[in-house]
């Protein structure tokens, strides 16, 4: 197939926190990937497990993040006063469990999180439904780790003090 289109939901969960406690609530929640661990693993020729031991270590609740983009600091001299943070949020042992059945499966890995700011300040959390995402490649296997991913998202952001199963549902 050349090309295929696909219905992605996207899910926008507003918090009613503000922006700042939010933020660093997810990020204790889901911390900086440890890429140190990881390099050291690689130049030492360790294994798959050391990798799942590592991981297991750094994502206590199943999620790291690999990237974090501060959206504030690069629009606001466009006048913007709308805050913002984006993020790649995963686990590669999870996206592993998808790879190896259509590697396609890391066009949607990591997941790709957006916090913003409301009128009020309070951050809203939106991403693109991970089902939706790993379904659209059509493989049972892949789609059913995607819903996995949701519940992983829902227990971050219960971390964080909000309760989104409704908003995922």
């Amino acid at each position: 197939m050349p090309s295929q289109s696909h219905t992605v939901a996207r899910v926008d969960v507003h918090t009613g926190i503000p922006f700042d406690v939010f933020i660093a609530a997810l990020e204790e929640a889901a911390p900086a990937v440890d890429r140190g661990a990881f390099e050291l693993i690689d130049e030492t020729g360790g294994t798959w497990d050391d990798v799942r031991a590592a991981m297991a270590e750094n994502a206590p609740h199943h999620l790291v993040r690999y990237f974090r983009l501060n959206g504030t600091e690069v629009l606001r001299p466009a006048g913007h006063s709308v805050r913002s943070m984006e993020y790649l949020t995963g686990n590669h042992v999870i996206a592993e469990t998808m790879f190896r059945h259509d590697p396609r499966a890391l066009l949607y890995a990591p997941l790709r999180m957006l916090v913003h700011s409301d009128d009020d300040g309070n951050a809203v959390f939106t991403m693109h439904r991970p089902s939706d995402e790993f379904g659209s490649l059509g493989v049972p296997e892949v789609t059913e780790v995607g819903k996995d991913l949701e519940r992983h998202v829902i227990e971050l952001l219960r971390l964080c003090g909000v309760d989104a199963s409704e908003d995922f549902a």
